[in-house]
């Protein structure tokens, strides 16, 4: 009896070894079959991924960009209201099939998802108060001196570093460091180059500051749940398509990111 099960076992080793072996569809095959395209956005980055209040309509580069992703996979297109300190859960919950609101290409992310290759480019600027006694970038690092940055950003871990002498507040929203400036708690708030000039137009008080030199540059990608290299293929044949096109161009300098856009 005992020879017969171990007869039994072997066959069973075999033919197993024979059948092929199963491939869990790729998100790109979901996509397909539901005929929808989930993307993340926050609706709150000016000239990016922005509603507008005044039309209540989203715009931005990579509102564009999703727009030509959903036709280019002949789907329908679903924005997920997200924001960069709920990207990592969404990218592990299947709130969405991409982030596509300019995501910081950062080695903290890269265990918890999945990079494109990067379409934009910018390093960190900050804003003070047209009427208080930050005037200049070097301005910025003196005792005394508070500076904001809005949690999960990659502002946060770079400025941790890169001050000596100001103190670092962490804010929950990006709402919240423009209080924190106007208020007189805080001195100047960080940010990046399409936020810096939604600032600079929008608002009467604001003053951008820009370093001499470009300070931690970091480039911007869509990011995609961890491991599925077929979707992630599929999304750099999509963003290499709109380079040679030219329709990322296109759409850069009508955002008025021209500057910050990667070729």
């Amino acid at each position: 009896m005992k020879r017969v099960v171990q007869r039994l076992t072997y066959l069973f080793l075999g033919l197993s070894l024979l059948m092929p072996v199963a491939q869990a569809d790729s998100r790109l095959d979901q996509i397909k079959a539901r005929g929808e395209l989930k993307v993340c956005i926050w609706p709150d980055y000016f000239t990016i991924t922005y509603r507008n209040p005044r039309t209540n309509q989203l715009e931005g580069i990579d509102i564009d960009m999703a727009n030509a992703f959903a036709n280019w996979l002949d789907v329908q297109l679903t924005y997920v209201e997200s924001s960069f300190g709920a990207l990592v859960k969404n990218m592990k919950n299947d709130a969405c099939d991409i982030a596509m609101h300019g995501v910081g290409v950062r080695e903290s992310r890269k265990p918890h998802m999945d990079f494109s290759d990067p379409h934009l480019a910018s390093g960190i600027y900050a804003i003070s108060m047209k009427s208080g006694d930050i005037k200049s970038w070097d301005d910025i690092d003196q005792t005394g001196n508070v500076v904001v940055v809005q949690k999960g950003t990659y502002m946060e871990p770079v400025m941790r570093d890169y001050l000596k002498q100001a103190e670092l507040s962490v804010v929950d929203s990006f709402k919240a460091r423009e209080q924190e400036v106007q208020s007189g708690r805080a001195d100047v708030f960080m940010t990046d180059f399409p936020y810096g000039k939604r600032m600079a137009e929008l608002t009467r008080w604001a003053r951008l500051l820009i370093p001499e030199n470009p300070l931690a540059p970091t480039p911007y990608a869509y990011a995609v749940p961890k491991g599925d290299k077929v979707w992630l293929a599929e999304v750099n044949r999509f963003v290499a398509a709109m380079k040679e096109s030219g329709k990322l161009a296109e759409y850069a300098e009508k955002n008025g990111l021209t500057p910050i856009l990667l070729k």
